[in-house]
């Protein structure tokens, strides 16, 4: 499965939330609501989720293994950069 586009779209004014994207895989599949979020040890992409009844989080849709989160992640964070880059 390929990753065939990725929209990014910056939020302004917030600490930690820095923005949302999209993935499409094979022209066939979408993930919404990504985001781009600024932790403690640098931007990380948090996958869609959910809050439960008991006030924790789940998340919707997620990768299986560690090549595939990476992949993603090193996709939407281009984007971002690029992004970022050409909106100073």
């Amino acid at each position: 499965m390929e990753i065939t586009e990725v929209k990014v779209y910056p939020v302004k004014d917030n600490d930690k939330l820095k923005a949302y994207a999209s993935v499409v895989f094979d022209d066939c599949f979408v993930i919404r609501d990504l985001r781009v979020i600024h932790g403690t040890t640098g931007l990380f992409v948090a996958m869609p989720s959910r809050k439960r009844k008991d006030g924790t989080f789940r998340d919707t849709a997620h990768p299986l293994n560690m090549e595939t989160r990476d992949k993603i992640e090193r996709s939407i964070l281009d984007i971002y950069q690029q992004k970022i880059a050409t909106d100073v």
